[in-house]
Parts: C-alpha cells; structure tokens; sequence
C-alpha cells in the first residue's frame, strides 16, 4: 500500500551504499544471493526462540533486498536478476511463520499455516498478473524501477516486514498478529483477482 510512496526515498538512502558496492567490484546478484542466505538465518533464529536475532536477519535481508536494485539500476539491470530478487523474497517470506511455528508448535502451527496460505494467494495472484502484464507490454507507473510488473495491494513489502519486526518484538502475539495480517493479505488477494479480471477481459 506505501511502497510506491516509500520507494524514492529508498533509492535516494540506498545511492550511496550502491555506489560503493559498485565500484568495489559488487554485483546486484552477488548482493540478492547474499542477502537471502542472511534471510534463511531467520528461520533458525526463530524456531530456537531467538527473537532479536531473527529480527536482525530479516531487517538486513530487507536492506540488501533494496539495495540489489540500487546496484542493478547503477550497472546493468537483467532478467534474471528479476527473476531471483521476486523468486527468493517469497521463500524468506514463507521462512518467517514456519520459524515461528517451529518456535512453538502447539500455539503457532494454525495460525503459521494459515499465513503461509494467505502469502500463497497475494504471491500467485501477483506473479499471474505480472505474466500477463509482461505479455501485453504493460509497465506499472508507480514502479517505473522495477523489472517485472508489480502489482501493488493492501499488503505490499512494507506492510509484511512490519508485521513481521512485530512478531519479533511481541512473539506472544504471533498468533493474533499472524490472523490479522492473513485478513489483510486475503482483501489484497480477492482486489488483484478483480484488478485483474477487468484489465484482462
């Protein structure tokens, strides 16, 4: 929902970093693949209860999840750069609850599942839209950066990785954080099947 807001204000903090990277030889898949290996440590981090740990993984994930595309955007953006940035980021997302539900499995296995659903249908219906989209020449105004079309909703990356620095701050209210966000992301699943039954027909 903000993160075409958010999105300038991300490039201009993140210019500077990029440069950096790029001129010490640092590629923006040297920068994705990196950061998703910070990311799985999450999963570790929260299935053993440690919180602060799992929050400091998924905050650096997200920072180098940002400045890959600043990199990108400094050499040479491709295809499959893309293609890995939007491929890994919905495995770190799913990392996420199945850490919490291994953390305690009794309390947290339900409303985990039930997340990992709701992901499921924001990621499908956002990736199906971008196929189509691609195939008909589209471009998304809002994210003129990006390598594939995105698709934007209710819950987009700022809204998940805040929900997701909540879990790791009040692990006690996974459960109800857990519902909560599913609710959000089935509002953005069900807007997208009808952005995209009307724009398609």
């Amino acid at each position: 929902m903000i993160d075409a807001s958010l999105s300038p204000l991300l490039r201009r903090w993140l210019a500077l970093p990029a440069r950096a990277l790029v001129r010490a030889g640092i590629v923006a898949d040297q920068v994705t693949l990196f950061g998703f290996c910070i990311g799985v440590l999450a999963l570790p981090a929260l299935a053993f209860g440690q919180f602060w740990l799992a929050l400091l993984a998924i905050v650096v994930n997200r920072i180098l999840d940002g400045l890959d595309g600043a990199v990108a955007q400094l050499t040479h953006p491709t295809d499959r750069g893309a293609f890995m940035d939007i491929a890994l980021d919905f495995v770190f997302y799913a990392l996420v609850p199945l850490g919490f539900a291994l953390a305690d499995p009794v309390a947290n296995a339900l409303p985990a599942a039930v997340l990992i659903a709701a992901f499921v249908g924001t990621g499908s219906s956002f990736l199906a839209f971008s196929v189509i989209a691609g195939q008909r020449g589209m471009r998304p105004e809002a994210y003129p950066s990006k390598g594939i079309y995105y698709l934007g909703g209710l819950t987009e990356g700022a809204e998940t990785i805040g929900f997701f620095v909540a879990m790791c701050l009040f692990p006690q209210a996974f459960a109800p954080l857990a519902y909560l966000f599913s609710a959000a992301c089935a509002v953005t699943t069900v807007t997208r099947w009808r952005y995209g039954w009307r724009a398609f027909e």
